[in-house]
């Protein structure tokens, strides 16, 4: 019996400037030592998750449009991404249940959707 292929999910990790702000005026001491902490549990749940971890992403720069009126700068709350696999969608989100993203640092969410394939592409 042929065993179910694992999707990849898309993490996009959501912040904004208000809650990054707010995390900016704690002080420094305080600040630091939260910061250490939630490196500290960033990198357990990485070693946690290690498996599931297709591409461990990045964090986000810089926002530009492009659309019919051309190149313009924008903004929006995305801070960083990462790609995982998974055997459904739920199995994925609960991979970022209780992430240091958000329960340490000042980030609002992580949002999950699954990598579809391009019809005809594959």
């Amino acid at each position: 019996m042929a065993t179910k292929k694992k999707k990849n999910y898309l993490a996009v990790f959501l912040g904004t400037a208000a809650e990054t702000r707010k995390w900016e005026k704690l002080p420094a001491k305080t600040r630091k030592e939260r910061e250490l902490a939630g490196l500290k549990a960033w990198h357990a749940w990485v070693d946690q998750h290690k498996k599931s971890i297709v591409y461990m992403g990045a964090p986000l720069g810089t926002t530009k449009r492009v659309d019919r009126k051309g190149i313009a700068n924008t903004q929006n709350d995305m801070g960083a991404f990462t790609v995982v696999q998974a055997d459904s969608h739920t199995a994925a989100a609960k991979i970022f249940q209780d992430h240091p993203h958000f329960m340490i640092f000042p980030g609002k969410s992580v949002e999950i959707m699954e990598c579809l394939e391009i019809p005809g592409m594959g």
